[in-house]
């Protein structure tokens, strides 16, 4: 893969094998973006799992960094005062359903009723593909849509490990405070040794690195962090 001269010029600035503690790895990625937006800090966190393994649930993350979420609910009649009410953007059953297989995708989470998901089921190559499908693992699939939804509200987001056994997530922006950004990797990381499978051998987690949207990833050191 080639990068830009503005990447290339930022890997000079740190040392590129070293680990760093997890304030100063932020402060060096902040250092190092060079993109004109404000750019998105990620932490990627590489797990010590088998093929058979997987590590997936979600987090409320301390500090928020994005707008609002736009909550998508299916439910049947008697819970949509409730779901109105907990700040549900979106509200339905078959309407919904029928206006998502036209192609209508404005909203960033979905949220369903347990007896509604025979028919919300039907959507799963739609939903499916962009992460938006409810799941009773991640607290989506639910009666209790006001407490679902109070914590989608407040930021709570998925995490899942990728088939290679990394954990990537959004925790902050380049502006915000790096201190602010390091309490949100802490809780992502604390989530995910949360979700150790039982099985699990050895080390669990391998490496933790943060990167912002444009600049190249910086070692953190784990024991630091413990």
């Amino acid at each position: 893969m080639k990068h830009g001269k503005k990447y290339i010029e930022s890997l000079k600035r740190y040392e590129g094998a070293t680990s760093y503690d997890l304030k100063a790895a932020l402060d060096m990625v902040k250092t190092i973006a060079f993109a004109k937006f404000d750019e998105t800090v990620d932490v990627s966190v590489k797990l010590n799992l088998k093929k058979s393994q997987s590590v997936r649930d979600t987090v409320v993350l301390p500090h928020q960094f994005r707008d609002e979420k736009r909550i998508l609910v299916f439910c049947k009649a008697e819970k949509e005062k409730e779901a109105q009410e907990a700040g549900a953007a979106y509200v339905g059953a078959e309407d919904l359903i029928e206006k998502v297989k036209g192609g209508w995708l404005d909203f960033d989470v979905t949220v369903a009723t347990p007896d509604m998901m025979k028919d919300v089921g039907k959507l799963g190559m739609i939903l499916g593909r962009r992460g938006l499908m409810p799941n009773p693992k991640t607290g989506t699939v639910t009666f209790d849509l006001k407490s679902a939804i109070a914590e989608l509200r407040k930021g709570r987001t998925e995490f899942r490990a990728d088939k290679t056994g990394v954990v990537h997530l959004a925790v902050g922006k380049v502006s915000m405070e790096a201190e602010k950004i390091a309490e949100n990797v802490r809780a992502v990381v604390a989530e995910v040794k949360r979700k150790r499978p039982a099985d699990a051998k050895g080390e669990f987690i391998r490496t933790v690195s943060v990167a912002s949207t444009m600049g190249p990833g910086v070692w953190v050191s784990i024991k630091d962090e413990e």
